[in-house]
């Protein structure tokens, strides 16, 4: 049997609602089911938005046409949402949407990924690693079996390769560890108390020189009647 036919993804606006429970940021967002409801909400949001696809049907928003990024008004924004629909209409015909998730754009920062997931030898497990090439060729990525404390945490991001871009190296200010530890330590608490959570990945996240947002969020859970 095809392992994914196990899981179903959880949709991302409840996915956002689990890492809150857990102190986990998110930049502010609104799910918006018209162009002009969107265009309305990234007024009050302020720009420039992001605007994603929100379906519990479609993993990579990105490969259907389902992210606009950098929109910088009312008329960015509703022109953006018509190209997203027809996009996913297009590249992923018969889905079941949601509708538009309208976000406030983050700043420029170190990215990084951090995910759990479920091991068939050692079980609950948390992964951290350096995003962006670092993650894609390097495959710059540690684990520790969950629980873990703030100790664990600070010896994971100590373990990458990619460590001095977070500790600040050729004259860059260095980026809040601290905060990157609690997530860490609140991903691990996450996946602890949610036994329906078979995996999750945040990427990316952007480490500041203080505090940490995490900018995209997959949680998978067992469906209903899978085998445990």
């Amino acid at each position: 049997m095809n392992p994914a036919a196990l899981h179903a993804l959880m949709p991302e606006t409840e996915a956002i609602a689990c890492l809150a429970r857990f102190g986990i940021a998110y930049p502010d967002c609104m799910l918006a089911l018209s162009a002009g409801e969107a265009a309305r909400m990234a007024e009050g949001l302020g720009y420039p938005v992001v605007l994603k696809i929100v379906s519990s049907e479609i993993i990579h928003k990105s490969d259907v046409g389902g992210v606009e990024v950098g929109l910088q008004s009312m008329d960015e924004v509703a022109a953006g949402y018509d190209r997203i629909m027809d996009a996913v209409g297009r590249g992923s015909p018969g889905a079941a949407v949601d509708g538009v998730l309208v976000c406030k754009q983050a700043a420029p920062g170190v990215e990084v990924i951090v995910g759990g997931l479920v091991d068939p030898m050692f079980g609950r497990a948390l992964m951290f690693g350096m995003g962006g090439i670092f993650a894609e060729v390097l495959k710059d990525v540690t684990f520790r079996v969950i629980p873990i404390t703030p100790a664990d945490a600070m010896e994971m991001i100590g373990e990458v390769k990619g460590y001095p871009l977070l500790a600040g190296a050729r004259n860059r200010p260095a980026c809040d560890r601290e905060a990157l530890a609690d997530l860490l330590v609140g991903v691990s608490r996450l996946m602890e108390a949610s036994p329906e959570i078979e995996e999750l990945d945040l990427n990316p996240v952007r480490v500041y020189a203080q505090g940490v947002l995490v900018l995209d969020v997959k949680m998978m859970r067992a469906r209903a009647g899978a085998p445990a």
